[in-house]
């Protein structure tokens, strides 16, 4: 089983970091990672404002270093795999840009011991990028050949820690909440009510919200030790809309 990466618990330049980690990997796509690990970090310092922080966090970095994303795209499109842009995955469906990855994993600010729920497996990629980072990831794909598809990536990875359900995931996985955080990979009209429920006192849920034809905001939902909720806008982004019988 794969294990969540330790958290790093000393400061250094994370690019050093990450590159000294990678150098020794006979890996052919580890220049490319390098290079979208610097993009990534030029993104976060350029939108420094929105995002209330100049640097992200070194685990989750590491995840993004890790994480071999050509595995996860079609054979066709694996020579620009870390190239820092969405990229289509079939059934009218993409797999985020790296940087939306990143900012998404970091706003939820998980803990190894977390649960976490995404909503919309699509490659699996941003599944195993939580994988690396906390205990137990239940994700969600509407549509089955994708996440089949998935499921079969996330396996050959040795991703033990990932359980991939074909379901509606604007209803959540109601038998294995609450969690700790959820995020929601498509663009919802409003943020789902099932998944506020689900989300623990004290969680973080991250949902693009929007249509595919506005302005869609990124938006970060905190629901205190009490219950309350509060929700934040964080930046713009677009993402392809959520689907279902909602």
């Amino acid at each position: 089983m794969r294990k969540p990466a330790r958290i790093i618990s000393f400061m250094v330049c994370t690019t050093c970091l990450l590159a000294g980690a990678m150098a020794g990997d006979d890996d052919p796509f580890a220049e490319a990672r390098q290079d979208m690990i610097r993009e990534i970090e030029a993104d976060v310092r350029r939108t420094s404002l929105q995002l209330d922080t100049e640097a992200l966090d070194p685990r989750v970095m590491q995840a993004l270093a890790t994480v071999p994303r050509h595995a996860l795209v079609p054979g066709s499109l694996q020579d620009v795999a870390y190239e820092n842009r969405p990229l289509p995955i079939g059934h009218g469906q993409t797999i985020s840009q790296p940087y939306i990855v990143a900012i998404m994993t970091d706003l939820l600010k998980m803990t190894p011991a977390d649960k976490v729920l995404e909503v919309g497996t699509g490659s699996g990629y941003q599944a195993a990028i939580l994988a690396e980072l906390v205990d137990r990831v239940y994700t969600i794909e509407i549509i089955e050949a994708l996440g089949q598809q998935a499921r079969a990536g996330l396996e050959a990875l040795g991703y033990e820690n990932i359980t991939v359900r074909i379901g509606d995931g604007y209803y959540g996985w109601q038998e294995q909440a609450p969690f700790d955080a959820i995020v929601v990979t498509a663009a919802a009209s409003h943020i789902p009510p099932p998944l506020i429920e689900q989300l623990k006192n004290g969680g973080r849920m991250i949902v693009p919200v929007g249509s595919r034809f506005m302005v869609q905001q990124l938006v970060l939902v905190e629901k205190d030790l009490q219950g309350e909720v509060v929700t934040r806008q964080i930046l713009p982004v677009r993402f392809v809309p959520l689907t279902g019988t909602h």
